[in-house]
């Protein structure tokens, strides 16, 4: 796949965002990595999606300097930095698939659990078929981090969250910022639009799950472990071959 190429693939999964109803305006974006995953194609910064093209996108590499196009790349560029950083050394480390697709939406249900500074618990199949556990939450940013690097410093409590509980990205392909809003990530920009998509259905399956039972359990781990190996297990069984 060439770059022109990869442009039009995420220009088309940035517009998938306006389709599945995940973005207000401008508020959200899709980027993906190269094959050789030395660069990444993200999305211009507050470029109307009704007017986007595929010579919109922007190149960038894994330092975050513009190495293709005219446009000023998404101001989500620096988080994206740090979490490709992270997805090569994991799979690296781990002989993990390599996540190449990046989202980052406003999505109002997501967002209104990481305004509440509430994880995502998992209460049912639904979620299991897509998130091996809770969506996890960050820390909030400190003043200082705010100060000396508001998107980079945001890249790094999410890989710092997935770090300290020893978190699979592959297996929660998800994240919420504390009083920012969802991430979520997969093999390419497809992926992670349907992961993006099925993250909001389950904020939403979560929060009405609450109001009718405030005292709702877990969805039980041996349901959890089923429904998802089922789907994504060395086993699977979803779908068609």
């Amino acid at each position: 796949m060439n770059i022109q190429e990869l442009k039009e693939i995420v220009c088309q999964e940035n517009l998938n965002l306006v389709k599945y109803g995940l973005v207000t305006l401008t508020w959200g974006n899709v980027g993906q990595l190269t094959e050789a995953g030395d660069a990444f194609v993200i999305k211009p910064s507050g470029v109307p999606y009704e007017t986007m093209t595929p010579a919109d996108m922007v190149v960038v590499d894994l330092n975050g300097k513009v190495v293709e196009g005219s446009n000023r790349p998404s101001s989500d560029t620096p988080t994206y930095v740090e979490l490709y950083r992270f997805f090569l050394q994991y799979s690296q480390e781990n002989n993990a698939k390599l996540l190449r697709g990046i989202v980052h939406t406003h999505s109002s249900c997501a967002v209104a659990w990481a305004q509440a500074r509430r994880e995502i618990p998992c209460f049912g199949t639904t979620h299991a078929d897509h998130f091996y556990g809770s969506v996890p939450l960050t820390r909030p940013l400190t003043e200082e981090e705010i100060n000396a690097g508001y998107e980079v410093n945001t890249g790094r409590v999410i890989i710092e969250r997935f770090k300290q509980d020893k978190l699979n990205p592959v297996e929660i392909p998800a994240v919420l910022a504390a009083g920012h809003g969802p991430f979520a990530w997969g093999k390419d920009g497809h992926d992670a639009v349907k992961n993006a998509v099925a993250l909001e259905a389950v904020a939403v399956m979560a929060r009405d799950t609450l109001a009718i039972n405030p005292n709702a359990p877990d969805l039980e781990p041996w349901v959890l472990q089923k429904h998802y190996n089922r789907k994504h297990g060395p086993n699977a069984y979803y779908g068609q071959r």
